[in-house]
């Protein structure tokens, strides 16, 4: 790796993760009282995909711990928003389902950060942001590769 595409590499990342941590600030301002980046991950997933998925799914599609998916997990189920329950082929486990209350809490955390992120690609111009998407999800495909 040459000087200049060390130089490169440093400031892509340097500038994804400024990115990251200054959207992650504003989501959590205008997400409803109470709910988390994560709970609100958990839930536009669950909504996204339809029907159940365990943890062990969960955790492997966030790229967490099982420990770290158990904990929010267990916020959502104390806050109605899923339903948890064994799975009935293996007792071992258990599935989760999204639940009509975290269907709304969902929507309402959809409603609450439309106005930010339709603001910021507005501002970025939805050409200049079309154009960096295969750039973004090719870097995600190949982090998540190894």
């Amino acid at each position: 790796m040459t000087e200049d595409t060390n130089a490169l590499a440093v400031t892509l990342f340097s500038e994804i993760l400024t990115a990251d941590q200054l959207l992650r600030n504003r989501l959590s301002r205008v997400l409803p009282k109470g709910m988390e980046i994560s709970h609100f991950s958990v839930l536009n997933h669950l909504a996204s995909v339809g029907g159940e998925r365990s943890p062990a799914q969960l955790a492997s599609t966030f790229h967490v711990t099982r420990g770290a998916i158990t904990n929010t997990l267990a916020k959502l189920e104390w806050a109605g928003y899923i339903h948890i329950r064994p799975d009935w082929d293996d007792a071992r486990r258990k599935m989760v389902a999204l639940s009509p209350a975290g269907l709304q809490a969902r929507d309402r955390a959809i409603s609450a950060i439309a106005p930010l992120i339709t603001k910021v690609v507005g501002e970025l111009g939805t050409d200049r942001v079309r154009t960096a998407l295969p750039v973004l999800r090719d870097l995600r495909i190949q982090l998540e590769s190894g």
